[in-house]
């Protein structure tokens, strides 16, 4: 069987309904030979599941999904490998953790806008201590009947078309991209899909990026096959995950199916790890 990763898992520390350990079981369950959580702007869920994965001894790659902005759009990049003590890092997440807050009172005072009655103290609850997104929204949407399932949800009121604008305070992706470089890391444009014209995608490489996400659940062939051939031809790292925020009921027919072979995780740790010794260096 071909050893294999999942880098693109979220859990209840974000957006996901998987608590971080029970990550950990299904990565064992699937036969991965090592996985990531990527929470959204938080390293929580990584943190709680470290010790556990150890003990399994499988291999758990410390991941994060960073929201960042080109001119206006948000954009998601995933950081791996990195050094989680690096002060610089601990920085941005804490800024991270605000710039959403203050997002997420953004689309509500919008919402309140199109007549929905919305608060953010009950948001912030739902969310219980997780880095809060849309999706607690969207259960408050649910839980007050204006919406069936979180499907109905992002396409009436919380899809990017919908909300439109949104002030928000993060940080541009080329900081981004630096301050995951700086604390010796791996940095990864998530899904670009059809996110992103060529000209962006081009914006992303000459800032440093270092690598694509090639294999995700919102890419055909075509796509997969577009964005490896981009890697090769500029040195990138190609990447891969199932991008999971479900229950366990529905993990082990997801979490390690869009996944990438072991040959590009061991690519991508040894570019770190020289990365870590350079920066130590200075």
């Amino acid at each position: 069987m071909l050893s294999k990763a999942d880098l693109h898992i979220h859990t209840t520390c974000s957006d996901g309904r998987l608590e971080p350990l029970q990550v950990v079981d299904v990565a064992i369950n699937t036969k991965l030979s090592a996985f990531s959580i990527t929470d959204h702007d938080t390293i929580e869920g990584y943190i709680q599941a470290k010790e556990y994965a150890k003990e399994h001894e499988i291999e758990l790659i410390p991941g994060v999904e960073l929201t960042a902005s080109m001119d206006e759009k948000e954009v998601h990049i995933l950081g791996y490998y990195f050094d989680s003590n690096s002060e610089h890092f601990s920085k941005l997440l804490l800024s991270q953790r605000v710039g959403r807050r203050e997002r997420i009172k953004g689309i509500i005072q919008t919402l309140k806008s199109m007549g929905l009655e919305i608060d953010y103290d009950e948001v912030r609850a739902e969310a219980n201590g997780a880095n809060i997104g849309r999706p607690h929204v969207a259960q408050i949407l649910i839980q007050k009947g204006y919406v069936g399932n979180f499907f109905e949800a992002f396409s009436k009121y919380l899809s990017t078309e919908r909300l439109g604008e949104i002030k928000h305070t993060y940080p541009s992706f080329e900081k981004v991209i630096n301050v995951i470089k700086a604390a010796g890391g791996a940095s990864i444009l998530a899904h670009p899909g059809k996110l992103y014209n060529d000209e962006e995608i081009h914006n992303f490489i000459s800032a440093g990026i270092d690598g694509i996400e090639c294999i995700h659940p919102s890419h055909n062939f075509t796509l997969q096959k577009k964005f490896t051939e981009l890697t090769v031809s500029n040195s990138l790292l190609m990447t891969g995950g199932s991008d999971y925020h479900g229950s366990m009921e529905r993990a082990n027919v997801h979490i390690g199916v869009v996944a990438v072979a072991m040959k590009h995780i061991s690519k991508m740790r040894r570019m770190t790890e020289q990365r870590k010794t350079m920066v130590k260096l200075k």
